[in-house]
């Protein structure tokens, strides 16, 4: 069985992945085809509508990277873990907390929460 860690870990390391090609494929391997994504900005639904979300965000803030903040937790299907956003090598400018969903070990829907955000962000 995979652990919480793990999980947070993979599906940061999609919305760090620059390359569309090894991203698309991760998102294949990582979601569920009935994908969803929802926050407070932005919603996606599928592979394709996920993998756009993630290069909005990848435009609108180059160089920035996604880490785990803390320890993931999980019980049954349910996932919950913390992360920063910010430039490589900094301290996270923006923080948030997710929840996700997995169905047969693939993330089904994950809903995220901004805990920490700049005015200007």
């Amino acid at each position: 069985m995979t652990d919480a860690n793990t999980y947070a870990e993979r599906y940061l390391a999609i919305w760090n992945e620059t390359d569309a090609v090894r991203r698309r494929a991760m998102i294949a391997e990582a979601w569920t085809n009935e994908a969803l994504y929802v926050d407070p900005l932005m919603r996606g639904e599928g592979h394709e509508e996920i993998n756009g979300l993630v290069e909005a965000v990848q435009a609108r803030f180059p160089g920035f990277r996604f880490e785990l903040l803390g320890a993931a937790d999980s019980h049954g299907d349910n996932l919950r873990f913390s992360w920063g956003l910010g430039p490589e090598g900094s301290e996270p400018i923006i923080k948030g907390t997710d929840f996700a969903m997995l169905e047969n070990g693939r993330l089904k829907a994950v809903h995220g929460f901004l805990d920490q955000v700049p005015a200007a962000a």
